[in-house]
């Protein structure tokens, strides 16, 4: 069997799941989350000795740091992913609930019930532990999945692709309904994007290259989870140790993730009096700053910045800083070199949060918080698939009830048009 044909069959499998996965019982659906829960426990080691192949060969290709750490199932990753699932059997089940009723003239009582979507298709990068998580929610919002991991976890995720459907088919549910494409050949993500007639949503997550890779030739409407370039405005009236304690864990707590902050922006009325201070907290705990000339003025240490460097998503323990004259100026920026993922901005003026609360439309915006709080778990919604920049259909944490779409339901009694 060719690549083509493999993928139509798992596109054709998943059509067929998801028949099932729409009727089952909340009750069903969570025995199959505790059950892979309970089985990633029971099967740690094994699940360390594939992961342990992906990360040899990823040291092999000198990949960096970061890379490695979002690749690695430690204990406690794989303790946490458990976790994971156990939470997302306690949220409320989504598919079936009436979200409105109202009354027409005529006597027609008209609602919106959540569905489920049916076919979801997932491209995403080195992290393993996003292939359950997302196979979890998936499955509770009552949809099939398709995982196309990246090719540096490929063994990592045919264990947890096993060891899912193993669950599934102990509780006699279509093992279709959680599938990982098993093979590492790039072709196999064009085919997938070409079956419109089996699959509902692409949801890419993952670099500017993957994201741009989807667009160009999906056949499927797309979900995109793009680069998060964040950014933190300190504006005029901010507290010193306000800005500093959001910045520094904005940046620092953990730099690889897309809510991490790229870009600080900075009043000048502020960096006049305290930017150097900041900057040298930043640079204690190993930041690299690339600062615009009057940034370069204030801090010495800092490199010159580019113009690359604005729209840039380190990942890193690098940081993008920029003085500017006011907030008009602040948004500018944002609006010009942002991803619409997440911004924040530090002021002890009311109006100047309301008007960056108005102004900048990105996934999730803060007013005196870290960006690190655009998270599914962190804004209540229990769990995420991911953060989506696209905005239609879902905009910013992806939970439950983004993972499901809704259907008008009408009660009548007999009516008829005239």
């Amino acid at each position: 069997m060719d690549v083509s044909e493999q993928i139509l069959a798992i596109a054709r499998n998943a059509r067929e799941a998801s028949r099932a996965t729409a009727s089952l019982t909340t009750a069903q659906k969570n025995r199959v989350l505790r059950g892979i829960a309970r089985l990633l426990a029971e099967k740690k080691s094994l699940l360390q000795t594939e992961n342990a192949k992906d990360v040899a060969a990823a040291r092999g290709q000198q990949q960096p740091a970061v890379f490695i750490e979002r690749l690695t199932l430690t204990p406690a990753v794989l303790d946490e992913m458990s976790a994971a699932l156990e939470e997302v059997a306690q949220l409320p089940d989504p598919v079936g609930e009436v979200t409105g009723m109202w009354k027409r003239p005529n006597g027609l009582l008209v609602g919106r019930m959540r569905i489920p979507i049916g076919v979801i298709g997932m491209i995403y990068e080195s992290r393993p532990n996003v292939t359950v998580d997302a196979a979890g929610l998936c499955l509770k919002a009552g949809n099939a999945v398709i995982l196309r991991g990246g090719s540096e976890a490929l063994h990592s995720n045919r264990a947890l692709a096993a060891l899912m459907q193993e669950v599934l088919t102990s509780e006699q549910i279509h093992p279709a309904a959680i599938q990982v494409i098993p093979t590492a050949d790039r072709d196999a993500v064009l085919e997938l994007l070409q079956l419109s007639d089996y699959i509902d949503v692409i949801i890419p997550r993952g670099g500017e290259s993957l994201i741009r890779t989807v667009y160009e030739h999906s056949k499927i409407p797309v979900i995109a989870h793009c680069k998060g370039v964040c950014h933190v405005f300190i504006d005029a009236s901010a507290d010193p140790g306000m800005a500093a304690t959001i910045s520094l864990n904005a940046k620092v707590q953990r730099p690889g993730v897309c809510n991490a902050m790229e870009t600080l922006l900075v009043h000048r009325v502020f960096a006049e009096k305290h930017l150097a201070a900041l900057a040298s907290a930043l640079r204690a705990e190993g930041v690299t700053i690339r600062g615009c000339e009057r940034t370069c003025r204030m801090v010495p240490e800092a490199e010159p910045a580019t113009e690359e460097d604005w729209s840039t998503e380190y990942l890193d323990l690098r940081l993008s800083m920029r003085v500017v004259d006011s907030i008009d100026d602040a948004i500018d920026h944002i609006a010009r070199y942002g991803s619409l993922h997440t911004e924040a901005i530090v002021t002890s003026d009311y109006n100047s949060s309301q008007k960056f609360l108005r102004e900048v439309n990105s996934s999730v915006v803060l007013v005196n918080a870290s960006t690190r709080f655009n998270d599914g778990h962190q804004l209540g919604l229990g769990a995420e698939i991911g953060i989506s920049t696209s905005k239609l259909h879902a905009f910013g944490p992806m939970g439950l009830a983004e993972l499901t779409t809704k259907k008008f339901i009408v009660y009548g009694e007999g009516q008829v048009r005239t």
